[in-house]
C-alpha cells in the first residue's frame, strides 16, 4: 500500500495512537497492532515507513507507553489493513 492509501484509513476507519488494526501482508502473515503516531512520525512517513505495536507487546505499550516496544514496517508491504471490529464481520 502507498503512504495515501494508509492515511484514507486512517482518516475514515481509525485513529492513531487508539485503534488497533488488523494488518495483511503480501509475503508473511498478518497480525493485529497499533500505529504509533511518534516524534518521527512525519519523516517515517514520507518514506512510506509506520511505527507499529505488534500485539504481542500490546499490554507491555499500554502499561509504560513505551515507543520503543514499536516496530517499523513499510508500508509496501501491507496488502489490507482492517479495523479489529471489521476483522471478525
Amino acid at each position: 500500500m502507498n503512504t495515501e492509501d494508509i492515511e484514507k484509513f486512517f482518516e475514515k476507519k481509525a485513529t492513531l495512537n487508539e485503534d488497533y488494526v488488523k494488518i495483511s501482508f503480501r509475503q508473511r502473515e498478518g497480525f493485529y497492532g497499533l500505529f504509533l503516531k511518534d516524534a518521527d512520525y512525519s519523516y517515517l512517513k514520507a518514506k512510506n515507513f509506520w511505527r507499529i505495536v505488534p500485539q504481542s507487546q500490546l499490554e507491555a505499550y499500554k502499561a509504560t507507553k513505551n515507543g520503543n516496544l514499536a516496530r517499523i514496517f513499510n508500508g509496501a508491504e501491507f496488502s489490507k489493513l482492517s479495523t479489529y471490529t471489521e476483522s471478525f464481520d
